[in-house]
Parts: C-alpha cells; sequence; structure tokens
C-alpha cells in the first residue's frame, strides 16, 4: 500500500532541510547556509504515533530567477507539490513575511492537497512572530524551531491528522538499485528513463545532482528503489568542507545500503582510472553489479567497438572479472530494457544458495585436480565446506591449518565455483577455516 506523501516546500533558505533531516533520523537531505543548495525531491521514510508516511524535501522555490536550474527546481518542486498529501509551507519567522512567501502561497493554492503553515526559526517560541503570517490566507501559523526541535512534536500531530493510518508495510522488500558514476556519466537521464518521468534535475552541467536520491518504484511486479547519487571525483578534486564532500559521503552511503550497484561509464570518455576506482569501491564493499556504458549513440561504432571495450574491461577491472556491461543511451532510449533484466540477473546469482552435498562435490573435484599446498613440510588438508551466507555468496572450507592457504589457491577454488555455478554479477568470499572454528 502506499504511503500518504507529506511534501515540504517554501522559498530558499527557510530551514526546510533541517526539518527534513531531523524527521528523518538522519542527515539525508544537505543543509548549508546558502540559498539553493536542495535542488532535487529527496524522500525519506517517517513515522509518528503509528502512522507512516513519506517526507520529500523541495528545493527553494524562486519565482524571480529564470535561469534552467531554478526552472528545473520549480518543476520538481511542482511535481512534489502534485503528488503530496499534505504539504508543509515554510516560512522563516525570523525575517517575518516577505513577497516571496506571497508568491509561494498563491502557487500552492492550485494544490488540492491541505497546506500546513509553519513559521520556522522561532527559537524562543515567540508566538506573536507568527501573527503578520495569517495574511497569507492558510490558516493558523504553527511555530517551530527545527534548529532546537522546538515545536515540532505539535506540528506532526497535525500532519497525521490529514492522514489516513496505514497498515504496516515491509520496506525491506523493495531492491535497492544504487546509480553511481563519475560527474555527467548520465546517471540522472538513466535514472530518469528508468522511472519514465523526470524524477532528478538533468543538466549538462557537471554535479548538478548533489544528494542521494530514493525514489520507489515498480517493474515486473516487483518494488524497487533507485538511488541517485552524485558524481564521484577524486579526493584531490574535493574542497575539504564544500558541498560536495557531503554528496560524495552520501554516494558512498549509498552503495554500502544498496542491493545492487549500477556504475555508470560515459561511452564518449572511455574507461577512466576514476570509473575504476569506482568499481572498486563496489567490489568491496561485496555488491552485485551492474556496469553501464552510457552515450553508446555518440561514438563512431563498428563491429569491433563492443570488443574494444570489453577487451579494456577486462584489464582494467581484472580483480572484478565478474562484471556484467549493457551499452546503452539514455538519450534515445537504446537497450535501455537490458539495466533492469541485467539487475534482477544480478541480484538472483547474489542471492543463489548451493546445496552443501553439491559444494563439496565441486570442491572435491577441484581438489583431485590441483593439490592444495604445503608449507615446509605441512600439507593442507581440506575436510568439508559449506555455504554460510548469501549477497554476496560466502563459503567456509574448514581445514587443517588455514594459514597454509594461498591467495592463488583461494581464486582457484573461487573460479572453479564459478565454472559449477551462475555467479555472473556477484562477487564470492571463499575462506578457509580451522576444523576447530566450526
Amino acid at each position: 500500500m502506499k504511503k500518504p506523501l507529506v511534501a515540504i516546500v517554501g522559498k530558499p533558505n527557510v530551514g526546510k532541510s533541517t526539518f527534513f533531516n531531523k524527521i528523518a533520523g538522519s542527515k539525508i537531505s544537505i543543509v548549508e547556509d546558502i540559498p539553493g543548495v536542495t535542488r532535487d525531491r529527496i524522500f525519506a521514510n517517517a513515522e509518528w504515533c503509528g502512522y507512516k508516511f513519506q517526507i520529500v524535501d523541495t528545493g527553494g522555490l524562486d519565482f524571480n530567477k529564470t535561469d534552467e536550474i531554478n526552472k528545473r527546481i520549480i518543476e520538481q518542486a511542482n511535481l512534489a507539490i502534485d503528488l503530496a498529501d499534505v504539504i508543509l509551507f515554510f516560512v522563516d519567522g525570523k525575517t517575518g513575511l516577505t513577497s516571496q512567501d506571497f508568491e509561494v502561497a498563491n502557487h500552492l493554492r492550485r494544490s488540492k492537497a491541505p497546506v500546513i503553515l509553519v513559521v520556522n526559526k522561532l527559537d524562543n517560541n515567540e508566538v506573536e512572530k507568527t501573527y503578520e503570517f495569517y495574511e497569507l490566507g492558510l490558516g493558523e501559523p504553527h511555530a517551530i524551531s527545527a534548529e532546537l526541535s522546538k515545536g515540532i512534536g505539535d506540528l506532526l500531530d497535525e500532519v497525521v491528522k490529514n492522514i489516513k493510518k496505514l497498515e504496516p508495510t515491509d520496506d525491506d522488500n523493495e531492491i535497492k538499485i544504487a546509480i553511481v558514476g563519475k560527474p555527467n556519466a548520465g546517471k540522472s537521464s538513466i535514472t530518469n528513463r528508468l522511472l519514465g518521468e523526470d524524477r532528478v534535475v538533468v543538466s549538462s552541467v557537471a554535479g548538478t545532482t548533489r544528494d542521494a536520491i530514493d525514489t520507489p518504484f515498480r517493474w515486473n511486479n516487483k518494488d524497487y528503489c533507485l538511488i541517485d547519487t552524485a558524481g564521484l571525483r577524486r579526493k584531490s578534486k574535493i574542497e575539504p568542507d564544500s558541498i560536495e564532500r557531503y554528496s560524495v559521503i552520501r554516494s558512498l552511503n549509498a552503495i554500502e545500503r544498496c542491493d545492487v550497484a549500477v556504475l555508470v561509464i560515459d561511452a564518449s570518455a572511455g574507461i577512466t582510472e576514476q570509473d575504476v576506482r569506482i568499481a572498486g569501491l563496489i567490489h568491496e564493499q561485496g555488491k552485485p553489479s551492474v556496469i553501464v556504458v552510457n552515450k553508446w549513440d555518440l561514438i563512431d561504432k563498428d563491429e569491433q567497438s563492443v570488443k574494444i571495450f570489453e577487451h579494456q574491461f577486462s584489464v582494467d577491472l581484472a580483480f572484478m572479472k565478474y562484471y556484467v556491461t549493457v551499452y546503452v543511451s539514455s538519450l534515445t532510449g537504446q537497450r535501455m530494457g537490458k539495466i533492469m533484466e541485467a539487475v534482477d540477473r544480478v541480484l538472483t546469482n547474489a542471492k543463489r544458495e548451493v546445496p552443501m552435498a553439491l559444494f563439496n562435490n565441486v570442491l572435491n573435484n577441484a581438489i583431485s585436480v590441483t593439490e592444495p599446498p604445503a608449507k615446509n613440510g605441512k600439507k593442507l588438508k581440506i575436510i568439508f565446506g559449506r555455504q554460510v551466507s548469501t549477497c554476496p555468496p560466502t563459503f567456509n572450507i574448514y581445514c587443517n591449518d588455514a594459514s597454509l592457504v594461498e591467495n592463488s589457491y583461494i581464486r582457484y577454488i573461487e573460479n572453479s565455483l564459478r565454472r559449477a555455478f551462475d555467479f555472473t554479477g556477484t562477487p564470492i568470499k571463499v575462506q578457509f577455516k580451522n576444523k576447530s572454528d566450526k
């Protein structure tokens, strides 16, 4: 069942993101004392007094700016307003009523959803400062201080009056897909193509996406959540205290919490050192992955083009030869459907469970072909093995002395397992344990 959606809107720099982070329970949305920092719709799950709902932070509405990115910010905010079941209209109690507030109020009147007027930044509960906001014609103003967490409980009481109580839902059923890559590789365009609508701001300016944006959707009768992330650049290129620094932290967090990582590579730029670094981050986290070569329409191609890319992948990504590649164009829509097919395939492989007897048959065959190593006259004796977990598939092999195991033999066993079972697109772990550790 769909959760009610609560949209947070207002002019720039009224403290919307601070409130959002308090409700979300973590710093999901970027908070900076700079107007225009939040650009896209940022979703999070919330609960109050048994009522479950989603909240969405939007970019600050400034109808006086005419640049392209501001137009897109307004478009994104309008989408959130149209989808919302409840709207929280934030104004600044310190600066008082402004012409911009009237513009936003008039803009919100077209919405069918109830609008709750929130006067933020009243740290000392100065109720008298809310009176002038009655002029907006949106009912009783609610005084809060998001920074000091004052008045938030009363505000949420007002929110749940306007939404229906839902049956508990299991959010773990959502398959989380992180869309990662360098800036301007086309991650947001791919996200919008997969969703069938413009959920994130798309611009040719590198670095347009600053937050990790969670968007739930359904495909092939299954629930997914797409996480579009900020482009990951080399650390040396990032200012220590910049907004981008926090964007990178969110991107790394997105990789950690996703079920499948989709690495987007710009075909026109080729495979770069930074692409390999990001692939390494995915591999280290043990995530199944799909490599999407985007902008395939922008390069001159012949029958050798794919082979050239695949050869370069085999060299640069030798540490993760299980990779799956899809060649697409987010601009034309070419082969976009292959992405979700690949995502399902690699996740299925990551969840694969090998029966103990079958695993030991494969293990014994591998041992008979290549005997375990020996050191200083002591030979490694393998007793048995079993799978202990999935995502990634992890196998424990019990032996007489794990210190005798060499990395080359671990890789040999891994390759034997890959030949016997389909683990395409997912890392696997082989761990040797002393028999006493069982």
